[in-house]
């Protein structure tokens, strides 16, 4: 196999991060996903009950809610130390 020169590492370095990052969010929605579901899914049938809905779209919310501000603080943050 050819080894990478460091100009094709350098070039391939940001794509692996994006790859990362990727599957590090997916992880995250699964994770949250399992969370809601086990929250609020007591038995899984052929619809949700109106209470079921309720929770998961509140579970949703909140999981929208703290992500939105986990974002804004760490653009604070980047913006911060960039100055």
């Amino acid at each position: 196999m050819a080894e990478l020169g460091e100009a094709d590492e350098a070039e391939l370095q940001p794509l692996v991060a994006a790859e990362q990052q990727k599957a590090q969010f997916t992880a995250q929605v699964h994770h949250f996903m399992e969370l809601c579901w086990g929250k609020c899914v007591e038995t899984p049938g052929n619809h949700l009950d109106s209470c079921t809905e309720n929770s998961l779209s509140s579970c949703v919310d909140r999981f929208i809610d703290t992500t939105l501000a986990i974002t804004s603080r760490f653009a604070q943050t980047v913006q911060k130390g960039g100055q």
